[in-house]
């Protein structure tokens, strides 16, 4: 597949060197937008704003709302006013304020000066939701019923202005105060006798959302309930908007973007990797890295403590990295699991005990396992008996305080409305490490020195 993309743009290329912009026009009509827009993002900037200009009309403002912030404010740059009357006025509105939020003042001031008023009102209510929720994300392009119409005017209604909503399958049945009654689906319509009345169809049991909301919530409402769209309402019941299945797959990817980024130790950013400065980079990633540096302080204070084991037996130095990373890796599978778990909403705080518990048999199995085969190994190595019973006696306890930290962190900080995701690396990493060496170095001072 990479490869015949490659040749698609060279092709392309080819065609818009040698003006043959009819023949390109119909190459690139018949490209999916979202292949067309990635496309857009690899050619030449001096050649972008031509290359818009030669696409298929009906399909431009959807591939205009596929590409990556820096061409669209590229191409919004040397638009005419025509031009960016047609793009805003195409777009969705959901789709017009993500653009608009990536975007400087200046570009932002000319995207919505060429808005008609009624879509300039709808995108300045979005803007006003707090970020990250519902009513960030949702779209107010949706299909209404009233419940006193027959199915027969209902396929009227959506004939006649479903071509301006993104989503008809769903249709919602409100009254004259906009108040939710019900959600009725075009497939129930369609098996229907037209005679029927729509609020004699509607569900009435709704699964709805509040503007307010965290979108990862709603996100989660559209999987766990399978749905293709979630109707928002706000305080009243009053319908505003609604948050679809492909909206609800960016903002997974978002958190999910963001809590590998926290627990791997770095601030969350809003651009990619290759949008982001290197001087961003460094700013999102030294604060942790700082933190991470001097809580080693700790340890040192401990192996200074007990430099006089180490002093009358060196090898328990050459022992240390393999015992302070196994327990580091025995807490990051029970975090990770933990946290996961938590997301898919299949672990609650009121199950801590019960996954305690469930961490702590497994960490006495897992611990024996690795005790038994290291011991071996340091028997084979070094020819001790007490020094291999020592770093098993070390390897259990450090396994299973790793995993009951694993386990505890993230419930903690979600107890504190703190994202678990930080607690997978920074935190657990820190608290295992001054652990397993603490319980190492005080395990060997009582069996093999006294």
């Amino acid at each position: 597949m990479d490869e015949n993309r490659t040749v698609d743009i060279d092709e392309i290329m080819t065609l818009l060197s040698e003006r043959r912009f009819m023949e390109l026009r119909d190459r690139l009509d018949a490209m999916n937008p979202i292949d067309v827009a990635q496309l857009l993002g690899e050619v030449p900037e001096e050649k972008l704003l031509l290359l818009y200009r030669i696409l298929p009309k009906e399909n431009a403002a959807e591939i205009f709302s596929e590409m990556d912030p820096d061409e669209q404010e590229l191409l919004i740059r040397g638009f005419t006013d025509r031009e960016m009357k047609e793009v805003i006025e195409e777009m969705y509105i959901d789709d017009a304020v993500d653009m608009i939020e990536e975007m400087p003042a200046v570009v932002v001031n000319k995207v919505l000066k060429h808005a008609n008023p009624d879509t300039r009102r709808e995108i300045n209510e979005l803007l006003k939701y707090p970020e990250d929720s519902a009513g960030s994300v949702m779209t107010t392009e949706y299909m209404s019923l009233k419940s006193g119409l027959t199915v027969e005017q209902a396929f009227e209604r959506i004939r006649r202005t479903g071509d301006e909503k993104e989503d008809i399958y769903n249709c919602y049945v409100i009254d004259a105060n906009r108040k939710l009654q019900g959600i009725v689906t075009v497939k129930e319509l369609l098996l229907t006798s037209k005679d029927t009345l729509v609020g004699d169809l509607m569900e009435t049991n709704i699964i709805s959302a509040n503007t307010l909301d965290d979108q990862e919530n709603v996100a989660k409402t559209l999987a766990k309930y399978d749905l293709t769209a979630v109707p928002i309402v706000d305080k009243e019941n009053r319908l505003v908007g609604i948050v679809t299945i492909d909206d609800a797959i960016d903002v997974i990817q978002e958190e999910n973007t963001e809590d590998f980024e926290k627990m791997a130790a770095v601030m969350p950013q809003d651009k990619s990797y290759f949008d982001t400065s290197v001087w961003q980079h460094v700013r999102n990633r030294l604060p942790w890295l700082f933190i991470l540096m001097f809580s080693s302080i700790g340890t040192s204070i401990i192996l200074e403590h007990y430099e006089a084991a180490f002093a009358a037996m060196p090898v328990l130095v050459a022992l240390m990295p393999m015992l302070s990373g196994t327990s580091g890796n025995c807490g990051s599978q029970s975090s990770t699991l933990i946290i996961r778990g938590m997301a898919l909403d299949e672990i609650k705080l009121g199950d801590y005990f019960k996954a305690v518990w469930k961490e702590i048999r497994i960490a006495l199995l897992v611990g024996l396992a690795l005790s038994l085969g290291n011991g071996i190994r340091i028997y084979i190595q070094y020819g001790s008996v007490r020094l291999a019973i020592v770093v098993g006696i070390s390897l259990c306890f450090c396994v299973l305080v790793a995993k009951f930290l694993g386990c505890s962190l993230p419930m903690l900080a979600r107890r504190l409305n703190i994202d678990p995701a930080i607690m997978a690396s920074p935190v657990l990493t820190t608290l295992v490490d001054l652990s397993s060496v603490w319980i190492y170095f005080q395990i060997a001072t009582e069996l093999l020195l006294k």
